[in-house]
């Protein structure tokens, strides 16, 4: 069972709805959750929030947050998958479960924090957790290592 297939079926175990807020893996992260049969059990939508206004505008990522130190930061990763339950809200009722990223994939680190650098914001109905990471490799590697990643930080925290 890959990871995507183990967290569709915990999510759908406990009746538990996801909203996915991705900036370096541009909806990676989405596409890697819906691969699966019966994701529309769980997954009510996600926000691609690749600019950095967007973090504030959809998610309400907060501005001075951001001014301060830029999009690539545990805080923000946190703020996003916060910000996201509300942004996928049905009917006025967010989604349990929030999973964020965040991160400079490469080649060029426009805010110059290191290529690899990635947050993961996991919001659960507990408790707001960010995991930071350095992935190695090229783009391509850090965005797919940065998915699985998301993948398990809330595998685990539903372990907890």
């Amino acid at each position: 069972m890959t990871g995507a297939a183990e967290l569709v079926a915990a999510l759908t175990a406990r009746g538990w709805s996801l909203g996915v807020a991705e900036s370096l893996t541009g909806g990676a992260l989405a596409a890697e959750i819906v691969s699966v049969p019966g994701a529309s059990a769980t997954l009510l939508g996600g926000v691609v929030a690749y600019a950095t206004p967007v973090k504030e505008s959809l998610l309400g990522v907060d501005a001075a947050l951001l001014d301060e130190h830029g999009p690539v930061h545990a805080m923000i990763a946190e703020q996003m998958a916060r910000g996201v339950r509300t942004a996928v809200a049905i009917s006025g009722r967010p989604a349990d479960v929030g999973l964020s990223t965040t991160g400079v994939a490469g080649p060029d680190s426009p805010d110059g924090q290191p290529v690899g650098t990635v947050y993961i914001g996991v919001a659960t109905p507990s408790e707001v957790r960010a995991h930071a990471f350095m992935f190695a490799g090229d783009r391509a590697s850090i965005r797919a290592q940065a998915v699985d990643a998301a993948i398990e930080a809330l595998l685990k925290a539903m372990r907890e």
